[in-house]
């Protein structure tokens, strides 16, 4: 192969060359109109992998969710039947059906009960407010809804999603007529080429998108972290980001079903719990983003806890503080440590750093994974030499086809089968990937992605505001917080105003920590572009009141 071509798609074809190795044999393949190259031996479809995990060994534990112990047995069941009832309801394969619930066994079950019958199951954070709820419900036009019983307030009504004809509150153990007998239907055949699942992710414009995931995109993607992390069949692990979130979704929930392995849930991360629930179920490996480590170093009593099993542990999301890496070799020093780095349109990582590698190969996140066709593009639409940054481009199984009924974002952020992450990166001489630089204007506070348009937006419709630019500020904990300054027409407008404001329209981690308000215009250049870089010392300046 010529040696210009990407270093991700000549390794691949190295190592489909190369019998006696340990590296899994792969092909190129046409998908969704693109040539790639995908793991030659994989299920056939999600369905298929979950079927053949508890024929293997059905009386093993799947998931824990607090006094609950779900066998793989006992979840095929319960898919079986809230897939029958489904049916039963007049859900088609094709339709969506939301899922608003937190990290519980409710949520495998009824993701497994949507993927058995073909239908698209759409995950969504049960805590969005109302406004953003009915945009996204609206959005993929769900049929079905199933959501933590105490939303029910939250939730928008008739009128407004018209098609939504059955609303599903799941309180602790209760599932209603889901659960209930129903008649038997033949499942329809499926394709891995469908669209297993959509995940709303904001968009630079504030308005979210529906990317669609497919089923060889997500098993090509689980099967080469398996690979890579070297992961076991059996390991536990614990399930402490929301599974509504892509990480918390392919890296750790499906993932561990692939192993036949067991799920600890975890709800409303508080660090001593996790330690609990780290020893009581004495897990092999979890990720967490770098905010949750600190949190768990920062307990008093966490030498006591017997984390000895804890052998993996993956991080993303945000930068690893240097301190908290150190203090994590320190005091669990047999945890291998794997950065992670992708997006919801890679379902879930594209690279991954190898095993004993995080220490010495700082400031990089990692090496692409099978299968991922990983470029650096300059401005100038060519791809950058070994060691110039430029824009990653990401091809291959793993990328999304597309958004969900949005040709502009298609056409935006899609080129040539490549999907461009607006992240500025480079490759170095061996094949390993830094990040210069995130996302335009994109914050990550504890782990979780705040893009300033959305909050803007939602600004901008206050009374009394001119206009409002969002810039993020370095945070010890968090690594990020937000902030935002606001050129105001009215004394009446105070910091509580806009923050109460806020609070009502966006989810608690996107509303601004820190306000700074001006009566002055705010900086633009000659293009009338804000110029935000001349924004941040103002919060700077201000001492952490959070």
């Amino acid at each position: 192969m010529d040696n210009d071509a990407p270093a991700a798609q000549r390794d691949a074809t190295a190592a489909s060359s190369r019998p006696g190795t340990n590296e899994p044999v792969t092909r190129l393949e046409v998908h969704h109109g693109r040539v790639v190259r995908c793991l030659a031996d994989r299920p056939a479809d999600l369905g298929a992998m979950f079927c053949d995990v508890v024929a293997r060994d059905p009386a093993a534990v799947a998931i824990v969710d607090g006094d609950i112990r779900l066998s793989y047995a006992a979840l095929n069941d319960q898919a079986e039947r809230v897939s029958r009832n489904f049916w039963r309801l007049g859900v088609r394969p094709g339709a969506r059906i939301a899922i608003l619930l937190d990290n519980r066994a409710e949520f495998a079950v009824a993701m497994f009960a949507a993927v058995r019958m073909g239908a698209v199951f759409v995950p969504m954070n049960f805590r969005l407010k109302r406004s953003e709820l009915a945009f996204a419900l609206a959005d993929c036009g769900a049929e079905v809804v199933i959501h933590e019983a105490a939303i029910a307030p939250e939730l928008p009504g008739a009128a407004e999603l018209p098609l939504v004809r059955r609303r599903i509150a799941v309180k602790e153990g209760d599932w209603g007529s889901l659960l209930a007998e129903a008649p038997a239907y033949a499942p329809p055949p499926l394709h891995e080429d469908d669209p297993l699942c959509i995940l709303y992710t904001s968009g630079t414009t504030g308005r979210p998108k529906g990317a669609v995931l497919t089923h060889i995109g997500v098993i090509h993607n689980l099967l080469a972290q398996i690979h890579h992390v070297r992961l076991a069949p059996g390991m536990a692990t614990l399930q402490a980001i929301p599974v509504s979130h892509v990480a918390g979704l392919v890296v750790q929930l499906l993932t561990s079903i692939a192993l036949g392995g067991r799920i600890a849930m975890l709800r409303d991360f508080r660090a001593e719990a996790c330690l609990a629930l780290a020893e009581a179920e004495r897990i092999d490996w979890a990720i967490l983003v770098p905010a949750m480590y600190n949190l768990c170093l920062r307990v008093q009593e966490f030498d006591g806890f017997n984390l000895s099993n804890w052998r993996i542990g993956l991080f993303g999301g945000a930068p690893m503080p240097e301190a908290v890496g150190a203090a994590l070799a320190e005091r669990i020093p047999h945890m291998m440590l794997h950065n992670v780095y992708g997006a919801t349109e890679t379902s879930a990582p594209a690279v991954i750093m190898p095993a004993g590698e995080y220490a010495s190969r700082a400031g990089k996140v990692g090496r692409p994974i099978i299968g991922c066709d990983l470029l650096v593009m300059g401005e100038d639409g060519r791809e950058a030499r070994t060691g110039e940054p430029g824009e990653i481009w990401i091809g291959g199984p793993l990328t999304i086809p597309g958004y969900w009924q949005r040709p502009d974002a298609d056409a935006e952020s899609l080129v040539g089968g490549y999907w461009r992450s607006g992240d500025i990166g480079l490759i170095d001489e061996d094949g390993y990937v830094a990040i210069c630089d995130r996302k335009k204007d994109m914050i990550i506070r504890g782990g979780f992605k705040v893009y300033s348009a959305e909050v803007e937006s939602v600004l901008s419709t206050c009374p009394g505001v001119v206009e409002a630019a969002v810039t993020g500020y370095s945070c010890p904990v968090l690594g990020e917080r937000v902030a935002a300054t606001v050129r105001v027409a009215s004394t009446d407008v105070d910091e509580s105003t806009l923050k109460a404001f806020c609070s009502e329209r966006l989810t608690h981690y996107k509303v601004p920590d820190r306000f700074h308000l001006t009566p002055d215009p705010l900086p633009r250049n000659a293009n009338g572009k804000l110029q935000k870089m001349l924004l941040r010392d103002p919060a700077a300046d201000h001492p952490d009141r959070s």
